[in-house]
C-alpha cells in the first residue's frame, strides 16, 4: 500500500492487529499459502491413490505432483475468483488442470487423475485437517517444552512459601511449587487431549453417497472406502468410517481442544500479569531487547508475553462457539453458509494456539521468580491466614459459659478474636492476633512452642507437596524427565482416599 486508498496484492493480512500470531511459523502453517498447499497436497495424494489402484493412467500422479507446486499459483487471484463458486477449490482446480495438461508432455491423459469422483468439500475438509495436523504437531512441541519447564519450577519451588488467594483475597499458605504444578496440570491435560484427537480424511462425493466413487471403482477390486483409506494413509490422517459432510464432530472437537490449550495458557498469563505487578512483584517475565517497551513511559517494562497470550485466550471461546453454531446449522446433505463460516474460525483458532503456545513457552522458560517477595506477601497477610487451622486445633480447648468444652461456642469465641483483630491496622494484626490467642487459651493447654507451631505457615500446607507429585506423575510424557521430586513425595504410602501414611 502506497497511500490511503492505494493497495497492492502484497498487502495481505500479516498479523498487524494480532501480534500474538504474527510469526513466520504461524504464517507458514496456517496462512493462505499453507491452505493452498494443503488443497494441492490432497489433489496430488488422490491422484497417487487412483494411479496405484489402476484407476488413472500410469505416470499421471507424477505429473499432478509437479503441477501441484504451490509456487505456481497466485493465492490472491484464486481468493478473488473463489467468490464465483463460494470456495477456493473450484478456481484452484481450474488452474491445476491447466498446469497438469501443460506438463503432460507424453499425452497420457493425466488430467483424468485430478479430482475424479471428489467434491469441493471432500478436498477442503481434508485440506483443513491436513493444515490442522501440521499445526497441532507444532503446538504440541511448544506445549511439551512449556510443561517440562513448569515441572522443573514445581520441583525447584516445592517448599517455596507464598500466599494463596481466593476471590482476590489472601486465603491460606501455599507454595509456588504447587502453583507451577497446577499450571503444568492445565497445559499437560490440554496437550494430551489435543494429542489424542483423530483428524479424519473427508470423502463422500457430491451428496455424500459415494455415487461417483462407486461408478469409478465398478468392476475393480477397489471400493470408494478403500480409496479413502489409502488417501488417509498417504496424507497421514485418520481413516473415516463414513463421509462426515454434515456431522462436524471432527471440527468441533478440534476447536474445543484448541480452546482448552488457550484456556491453560491464559490461566498462566493471567496469574503472571497479577504476580508481576510492582506492588506484588513475585514474578517477572524474561527480559529481551525491545520487549515490554512503552511509547510514552521509558521506565515501564510491560509483561507483553502474558498480554499477548491472554489476548489469544480471550478470543478462543467465541471462535470455538462459532464452530458449534455452524455445526448446528449444517442443513441438508451439503450446507449453505454454515460450512463456509467454519473456515476462518478454525484457521484463527489454529493460528492463535500456535502463536500463544510459542509465547507461553518463552515466558515459562525464562520466568523470573522472587521467593523473598512471595514470603513478604505471605507475612503481610499475617497469622490470620492460619485461622482455619487454628480453629481446628484451639476450638476444642476453649470452654463455653457452662464449662462444657469445644463445640460451636469455641468457634464463636475464635471468630470474635478474628473480628477484633480485623479492627486494628493491617500492620498490627499479626501481633494482635497472637496476643488475643495467648490470652484466650491457657499456656498449660497450649504451650508457647505449640502456639508458635500453629502460627507457622510452613506447618499448614496440607498435602501441597504430594499433590504436586501426583500431578507430575499423571503426565510423565509432558514432565520431560523421571521426576526425583515425585519419587520423594511418593515415598510415603498414599492410600485410595489420598491419606498420607508416611
Amino acid at each position: 500500500m502506497t497511500g490511503a486508498g492505494h493497495f497492492s496484492t502484497a498487502d495481505g493480512d500479516v498479523g498487524l492487529l494480532s501480534p500474538v500470531s504474527a510469526s513466520p511459523l504461524v504464517a507458514a502453517l496456517t496462512g493462505d499459502r499453507a491452505v493452498l498447499g494443503a488443497i494441492l497436497a490432497v489433489e496430488a495424494g488422490w491422484a497417487a491413490v487412483l494411479e496405484k489402484a489402476g484407476l488413472a493412467p500410469a505416470g499421471s500422479a507424477a505429473v499432478v505432483v509437479s503441477a501441484a507446486d504451490a509456487r505456481r499459483y497466485d493465492v490472491a487471484d484464486i481468493a478473488r475468483r473463489a467468490q464465483g463458486g463460494g470456495n477456493p477449490v473450484i478456481p484452484l482446480l481450474a488452474d491445476l488442470r491447466k498446469n497438469v495438461q501443460a506438463l503432460d508432455s507424453a499425452g497420457i491423459g493425466a488430467t483424468t487423475a485430478v479430482h475424479t469422483s471428489l467434491t469441493s468439500q471432500d478436498v477442503l475438509d481434508t485440506a483443513l485437517m491436513l493444515v490442522a495436523r501440521h499445526t497441532v504437531q507444532a503446538v504440541l512441541g511448544d506445549l511439551k517444552r512449556t510443561a517440562a519447564a513448569l515441572a522443573a519450577l514445581a520441583e525447584q519451588h516445592a517448599e517455596t512459601l507464598c500466599v494463596g488467594r481466593s476471590l482476590t483475597q489472601h486465603s491460606l499458605p501455599f507454595t509456588f511449587g504447587l502453583r507451577a504444578a497446577q499450571w503444568f496440570h492445565g497445559v499437560a491435560a490440554a496437550g494430551r487431549h489435543l494429542e489424542s484427537l483423530e483428524l479424519p480424511v473427508q470423502f463422500g462425493g457430491a451428496a455424500g453417497t459415494l455415487a461417483a466413487g462407486t461408478a469409478l471403482t465398478s468392476g475393480t477390486v477397489s471400493t470408494p472406502f478403500t480409496l479413502a483409506d489409502r488417501l488417509a494413509t498417504q496424507l497421514g490422517l485418520a481413516a473415516a468410517p463414513a463421509p462426515w459432510h454434515t456431522n462436524r464432530l471432527a471440527v468441533t472437537s478440534l476447536g474445543n481442544a484448541l480452546a482448552s490449550v488457550l484456556d491453560a495458557c491464559g490461566k498462566i498469563a493471567a496469574d503472571v500479569l497479577f504476580l508481576s505487578r510492582p506492588e506484588v512483584a513475585e514474578l517477572a517475565e524474561p527480559v529481551a531487547a525491545g520487549r515490554g517497551v512503552s511509547s510514552a513511559m521509558p521506565h515501564k517494562q510491560n509483561p507483553v508475553l502474558s498480554v499477548l497470550v491472554r489476548s489469544a485466550a480471550l478470543q478462543a471461546p467465541g471462535l470455538a462457539a462459532q464452530l458449534h453454531v455452524a455445526a448446528a446449522n449444517f442443513n441438508d446433505e451439503r450446507p449453505d453458509g454454515a460450512w463456509h463460516s467454519e473456515w476462518p474460525a478454525l484457521r484463527q483458532l489454529l493460528a492463535l494456539s500456535l502463536g500463544a503456545a510459542g509465547q507461553i513457552g518463552e515466558l515459562v522458560e525464562g520466568l523470573r521468580t522472587y521467593p523473598d517477595a512471595m514470603r513478604r506477601n505471605l507475612d503481610l497477610a499475617g497469622p490470620l491466614v492460619l485461622a482455619e487451622g487454628v480453629a481446628a486445633a484451639v476450638a476444642p480447648l476453649l470452654k463455653d459459659a457452662d464449662g462444657q468444652e469445644g463445640g460451636r461456642s469455641g468457634k464463636q469465641q475464635l471468630q470474635t478474636l478474628v473480628d477484633r483483630t480485623l479492627e486494628v491496622p493491617a500492620a498490627e494484626q499479626g501481633a494482635t492476633y497472637r496476643r488475643l490467642l495467648r490470652e484466650a487459651v491457657p499456656a498449660n493447654l497450649l504451650p508457647d512452642d505449640k502456639l508458635a507451631e500453629l502460627l507457622d505457615p510452613a506447618n499448614y500446607l496440607g498435602q501441597a507437596s504430594t499433590i504436586s507429585g501426583r500431578i507430575l506423575a499423571a503426565f510423565p510424557d509432558f514432565a520431560g524427565r523421571d521426576n526425583s521430586f515425585l519419587k520423594t513425595t511418593s515415598s510415603a504410602h498414599i492410600d485410595a482416599n489420598g491419606a498420607n501414611h508416611g
